[in-house]
């Protein structure tokens, strides 16, 4: 569990900053206005402002965006549920917040996430100290090294982007000494594509065996990157296939696997067919930030 908390993977929709103009901020495709140089970015990027000084010009209208976009997204899920016969709440929304200040992340918390997901862990120990305090769950949703351990454990009450026996032995050594087992998923590379970290779906099932055999972790679930195209038939088809694969070890019986039913998949731009085809968690960027630029 993050210290105070009370409670990746390259391509993934960690997407930054919020349209300056608030015009068009309903969905996902709303362009952007806040890169990492932007004057609103920078004013909001550090803590708050100290007692009696007046707070950054325009934060509290980037906070209004955030918040209403969360509500929209929240909106669009549960929509998409129910045109799956799912009921709502049966998903999660993770706040993908790649270069994101901690003061929207803030916003976002207060208006109602509660899960949020760092790419680098550069910037989940920067972000930490500002969000201590804050009920939230912190996962790691991309690539971990294996120097980092330590620091992503300090952290990070979950690893999505388990993909080697390798990295997990050296979780599994770090995460013993903790009071409660930290929580890892496997990250399959489910469309094949040589860019995307994961293992190979072939291999998939037998390295979720051995990761739920190891001390001080705890098998979640599963994590993927769908493919980047346009066809949605494809996109399922990806999803379906990790859906399978959890499915079966699930059904297997192995001790240290019958928890293992989260399915991350899905992010801003294809959330819909992941909802149909079992996603859990959908994580989402763009549709609460906008896009980087």
């Amino acid at each position: 569990m993050a210290p105070g908390n009370g409670g990746g993977a390259g391509g993934l929709d960690a997407t930054g900053g919020l349209g300056a103009g608030g015009a068009g901020v309903a969905g996902p495709d709303a362009t952007a206005g806040l890169g990492a140089g932007g004057a609103e970015s920078a004013d909001l990027a550090g803590p708050d402002a100290a007692p009696g000084m007046a707070r950054p010009e325009g934060a509290e209208r980037l906070e209004r965006l955030v918040a209403e976009r969360w509500a929209r997204a929240q909106e669009r899920v549960d929509a998409a549920c129910a045109a799956s016969g799912r009921p709502a709440g049966s998903v999660r929304v993770l706040l993908a917040t790649k270069t994101q200040p901690a003061a929207l992340i803030r916003a976002a918390l207060a208006a109602g996430a509660s899960l949020i997901g760092e790419n680098r862990v550069q910037e989940m120990v920067a972000k930490g100290p500002e969000l201590a305090g804050l009920p939230h769950e912190l996962h790691l949703i991309g690539p971990l090294q294996s120097n980092k351990v330590n620091a992503a454990l300090r952290w990070a009450d979950c690893i999505q982007t388990v993909d080697s026996l390798r990295l997990a032995e050296r979780a599994s050594r770090r995460a013993s000494v903790r009071e409660r087992p930290l929580d890892v998923m496997v990250q399959v590379n489910v469309s094949g594509e040589p860019t995307k970290s994961g293992i190979a779906p072939e291999e998939a099932e037998a390295l979720a065996h051995q990761i739920s055999a190891l001390s001080g972790l705890r098998l979640t679930g599963f994590m993927t990157i769908g493919p980047l195209v346009a066809d949605a038939g494809e996109i399922r088809r990806a999803y379906a296939a990790l859906r399978h694969i959890r499915d079966q070890v699930v059904a297997s019986g192995a001790p240290g696997t019958a928890q293992a039913a989260e399915l991350s998949m899905g992010m801003s731009g294809d959330l819909e067919e992941a909802i149909a085809e079992g996603a859990t968690m959908v994580r989402l960027g763009t549709a609460v930030f906008g896009a980087r630029i």
